[in-house]
């Protein structure tokens, strides 16, 4: 890997231990964190990274299956309104998680979240042995807990992703993950860390906090090393 910047080195790292997730099978993988934290942007890196790889990569965001911002409203404008009212699960477990299961088309969405309005896009086609790269918030939550083959958690500190997550839209932000302006986002995303604890129950811990000098952590391997830990979270 000679000439590679030392992220590209870590994100190649990462995409050969994916592509050994259920080899001869669709596989469907994770890619969790806090808003802001980098996920679409790595979910990218590692499917333009496949293209010469021997399986091929399927990129899909579970923002494509937010509910209408009306039904997102009348779920409560807090924390608990957005962790609970923000996506439709069920209609993304069918027409993705199941139909990749079953070999069959995919549906990658069906709400565009700005306009607020249905999509109607192609369905794609899966091979045999895709990898199927979902990147988003919330993914482990009990919804969702038993869809993965194996997840990345993408691991920044809110006092990171807030200011980085802010920086996607016009205008002035305040960076503080404490700011009232920020307790709908940050108040969601800590019941999530509550109630699922993703980054204990995921594959790999992709620190994203420098993203020039990411990590890669492999929690399977950190558990054989350290069985304590791993009795103390069953």
């Amino acid at each position: 890997m000679d000439g590679l910047t030392l992220r590209e080195r870590v994100v190649t790292q990462l995409l050969t231990a994916l592509q050994a997730v259920r080899p001869d099978e669709p596989a469907l993988i994770a890619i969790d964190g806090f808003d802001g934290v980098g996920k679409t942007y790595l979910a990218q890196e590692l499917a333009a990274l496949a293209d010469a790889a021997t399986r091929p990569i399927l990129n899909v965001s579970i923002d494509g299956f937010h509910r209408p911002k009306a039904e997102r409203v009348a779920a409560g404008l807090g924390a608990e309104g957005f962790y609970r009212g923000s996506y439709r699960y069920d209609v993304f477990r069918a027409l993705v998680v199941d139909a990749a299961r079953a070999r069959q088309p995919i549906t990658p969405a069906v709400w565009d979240v700005d306009a607020d309005e249905a999509v109607d896009v192609a369905t794609v086609d899966v091979s045999s042995d895709v990898i199927v790269l979902v990147d988003g918030i919330f993914l482990q939550r009990p919804e969702l807990a038993d869809v993965w083959d194996a997840t990345v958690w993408v691991d920044a500190p809110l006092e990171i992703t807030v200011p980085r997550g802010n920086a996607r839209f016009p205008g002035t932000h305040d960076p503080d993950p404490e700011a009232p302006v920020n307790q709908r986002y940050v108040g969601g995303q800590r019941l999530y860390l509550a109630e699922a604890d993703p980054r204990s129950h995921s594959t790999w811990v992709f620190d994203n906090t420098d993203l020039e000098r990411p990590t890669l952590r492999n929690r399977a391997v950190e558990d054989d090393r350290h069985p304590h830990r791993r009795q103390a979270q069953q």
